[in-house]
């Protein structure tokens, strides 16, 4: 289910994320890499369950920045369309620091928690033989969408069951994960399902940020 190179990616996820969380209070760091341990992990297998649906394979690295620009940033330009003068020779790995970095510079007030992003790879042989030779032999923005979906709410439902049972840091980590993670902005999970379905986005979205007010003004 897991390539080594997957494997090593969401470590490194899960120890940044830990590192972030935890870096003006290094009491709860233990806490935080056993919650954000889970909290990757469900979003993780989640995807890879409907990916499966969707007759696809996906494979999560540390989220990077290819293109110098804040329109490529924000992916207002398609990659296929960056002169070739914007484009990084190497891949920047922001996942693996930008967390850390905004936590010091925020004293922890702010913590980033998006640091994976993945890759859809159709399984062109299964597609052929569910929807026809021909047909569905690439993955759609909308069923990519979907796949980038179900973590989202793996993570939704993972912070109502924290909140449930008493866990309220685990419950918000659940809630800043996917807030962070459904931004729509370069290749993360947010940017996958507004372009793939905007009105699931904006039902996500505005579930989530419930739960930030919630988080933010009752906690």
């Amino acid at each position: 289910m897991f390539t080594k190179k997957e494997t090593a990616h969401i470590i490194v996820a899960i120890l940044v994320l830990s590192l972030a969380a935890s870096i003006w209070n290094f009491g709860i760091l233990f806490y935080s890499i056993t919650s954000i341990f889970f909290i990757v992990l469900a979003n993780v297998i989640a995807k890879k369950i409907s990916a499966y649906y969707y007759e696809s394979e996906i494979e999560n690295n540390i989220w990077e920045l290819k293109r110098i620009g804040l329109m490529y940033f924000f992916d207002v330009i398609p990659l296929h369309k960056t002169h070739p003068s914007r484009n990084f020779k190497k891949p920047i790995p922001i996942g693996a620091f930008i967390p850390v970095i905004i936590s010091i510079i925020s004293f922890g007030y702010f913590t980033w928690m998006a640091s994976l992003v993945f890759e859809v790879k159709p399984k062109i042989a299964r597609a052929a033989k569910r929807h026809g030779l021909y047909s569905f032999s690439e993955m759609t923005e909308e069923h990519i969408g979907y796949i980038a979906a179900f973590g989202i709410i793996a993570n939704i439902m993972l912070a109502i069951a924290g909140y449930l049972i008493g866990f309220e840091l685990f419950a918000k980590l659940n809630i800043y994960y996917a807030f962070f993670n459904m931004l729509p902005i370069s290749d993360l999970d947010g940017n996958k399902i507004f372009f793939g379905n905007i009105v699931l986005w904006s039902f996500l979205a505005t579930l989530i940020l419930i739960g930030l007010g919630y988080i933010l003004f009752i906690f």
